[in-house]
């Protein structure tokens, strides 16, 4: 077993959790979608990004790639919720921050699904 690939993997995974989590809901109802779970979203998605600068293969750079549009989407969703709350209607504007959500965990969902084919063609 090798510890650096578990560290990479539990991180990947935890962040499309979490996303998840946060996504999980009726859309425009904001109690159903708690920030202090975005920001763990966001927090442990771009430790998952930082784990994957190392990987120099073609694969790696397409998992970089899913995790930065994760994190971006996770950051605006954080900075509409913090920029328009209390000035904006909140169902609408809970709405556009799920639906941010929603486009960092399909990303998410895209880096596990590599992750796991990855695994799956490893020889031993």
């Amino acid at each position: 077993m090798n510890l650096e690939k578990v560290v990479f993997g539990f991180f990947i995974v935890l962040a499309m959790t979490l996303n998840f989590g946060f996504f999980i809901g009726d859309i425009d109802n904001p109690t159903h979608h708690h920030v202090y779970e975005l920001y763990a979203a966001i927090t442990v998605s771009l430790i998952a990004t930082v784990l994957k600068f190392g990987d120099r293969t073609h694969v790696g750079a397409i998992l970089l790639s899913t995790s930065l549009a994760a994190d971006l989407q996770l950051i605006t969703a954080a900075i509409l919720w913090a920029a328009l709350s209390g000035s904006y209607d909140e169902a609408s504007l809970t709405v556009y921050i799920v639906s941010l959500s929603g486009g960092a965990l399909m990303a998410n969902i895209i880096s596990v699904v590599l992750l796991i084919s990855e695994t799956i063609s490893q020889k031993r």
